[in-house]
């Protein structure tokens, strides 16, 4: 037996329950864990309240990333034993590979030996928003020293990641953040320049800062009527990668820029870079150089307890933190 999250209804975060459940042993090519820490992300909160892209089949667990110690592996696994410290790469289902508990198991090609500098807080924290921004800024965009890169939902963990990797490369990144309230932090973590949306122009922001060559690639969560103004300051042949949609309103298509600048507007999600083993090494060793070298660190904006796990998400929907919210189990 072992306790972990499960929502027996669609809901806010009051549907979630510690329940004590009988945890398999792992099957073949599969790796159990015993959990130190978890990630806490908003697809999570997307599946539990009905509207992520995949159904929960109820009762369902939840959850994306975890770290802890090896308890168990199944047959054919070559490379992990008992005891090892791990983190693991999102899976395809967290329906079908629940990481909210004290057990966890994932198919062994998604488990990592991490750098020993990181914390399990920051082991829980790295792979889901390193893997998002790496895959869409290094594999599709094949972001450059010389491009300025717009970074939406900037205080996001996943917006943070993206700073980081672009400093990583010695591109330039401008963040986009809603208010004014996060543009220090922002700043101090890494970012060029901080335009607040709701407080200027962001069009003309864009403009000053990128000048007439204006923004080759333009990684974007939220969707809505910012895609005129983005797509209108960006250079010629860009790319906008939409990874989110958190904008409650219509998303308009940018024809005449699109048009006029040959732009590419391009649909992301991890789960193309999780389901290619060849795109997923080279993430992985990209992220892993990152993370040794220091240059990639997760920021943790708030850690709660296990037993915690429903204010965890309600702080989540706050859209307070600046960082990952981490459980620590």
């Amino acid at each position: 037996m072992a306790r972990v999250v499960r929502f027996h209804e669609l809901g806010g975060p009051e549907v979630l329950r510690i329940e004590n459940v009988d945890i398999p042993a792992p099957a073949r090519g599969e790796v159990q864990i015993r959990v130190k820490a978890l990630g806490i992300n908003r697809a999570e909160a997307l599946l539990r309240s009905g509207t992520y892209i995949q159904t929960a089949p109820l009762p369902s667990g939840l959850g994306l990333e975890a770290a802890g110690i090896v308890e168990t592996v199944g047959e054919g696994v070559d490379g992990f034993a008992p005891g090892d410290a791990v983190s693991v790469v999102p899976p395809l289902s967290m329906a079908r590979w629940p990481a909210y508990g004290e057990i966890a198991t994932y198919p062994a090609e998604l488990v990592v030996k991490h750098p020993p500098s990181l914390s399990w807080e920051e082991a829980a924290a790295a792979w889901l928003q390193y893997l998002t921004a790496c895959g869409a800024l290094i594999d599709i965009a094949n972001l450059q020293s010389e491009d300025f890169v717009v970074i939406t939902a900037a205080s996001s963990s996943v917006g943070l990641a993206a700073i980081q990797i672009a400093n990583m490369i010695g591109a330039t990144p401008i963040a986009v953040t809603r208010t004014s309230a996060k543009k220090r932090a922002l700043l101090e973590f890494g970012a060029a320049h901080v335009i607040a949306s709701a407080e200027e122009d962001l069009a003309a922001r864009l403009k000053e800062i990128a000048g007439p060559d204006g923004v080759r690639v333009v990684f974007d969560a939220v969707g809505g009527p910012i895609f005129g103004p983005l797509t209108a300051a960006m250079a010629p042949g860009g790319i906008l990668i939409e990874y989110g949609g958190l904008s409650l309103d219509p998303t308009p298509f940018p024809l005449s820029a699109v048009l006029a600048k040959t732009l590419t507007l391009r649909g992301y999600l991890v789960h193309e870079i999780v389901r290619d083993p060849v795109r997923l090494q080279a993430a992985k060793a990209f992220i892993l150089d990152g993370l040794i070298s220091g240059s990639l660190k997760p920021a943790i904006a708030r850690t709660f307890p296990f037993d915690q796990i429903v204010e965890a998400h309600r702080y989540l929907e706050s859209n307070e933190q600046f960082g990952k919210i981490v459980v620590t189990v």
